[in-house]
């Protein structure tokens, strides 16, 4: 008769059952909390995506522009026809390209596509658990 909780006529089945409740309400306004904060986080990085496209595209003209008197101006000072001028940039940034290929390239051979520390813990837990089910057979 220690327990107040009894006296008052509350079956431990009772007790459970409203502990379990409060946990499951606990669990929905986490939850609820989570999707109003990744919402809101989500609007935050879409307006930050907007602002980097628009980045992207003034610096994509912006530099269209800045070859283009590039491409004149090279061919204006060693006195060349424009098209010349305009062929020697484009040179240039192909020799640019193809060394930013050819880098790239390097790079992605050294990426994994498979985790090995993954897959290695993955078939540890996978042992574990049949382990598990083993003795739970028996």
């Amino acid at each position: 008769m220690d327990n107040p909780e009894l006296v008052r006529g509350e079956s431990i089945g009772s007790l459970m059952r409203g502990i379990l409740s409060d946990l499951r309400m606990l669990i929905h306004e986490e939850l609820a909390l989570a999707r109003v904060e990744l919402q809101e986080q989500a609007g935050r990085a879409r307006a930050a995506a907007v602002s980097f496209g628009i980045m992207a595209v003034a610096l994509g003209i912006g530099c269209i522009f800045l070859l283009m008197a590039a491409a004149t101006a090279i061919a204006d000072v060693l006195e060349w026809p424009v098209w010349a001028g305009f062929l020697t940039v484009a040179l240039l940034l192909c020799v640019v390209g193809l060394v930013a290929l050819a880098s790239g390239r390097k790079q992605l051979r050294t990426v994994r596509a498979v985790a090995p520390e993954t897959v290695s813990t993955l078939k540890e837990n996978a042992a574990w658990f049949a382990k598990r089910i083993s003795y739970g057979r028996r």
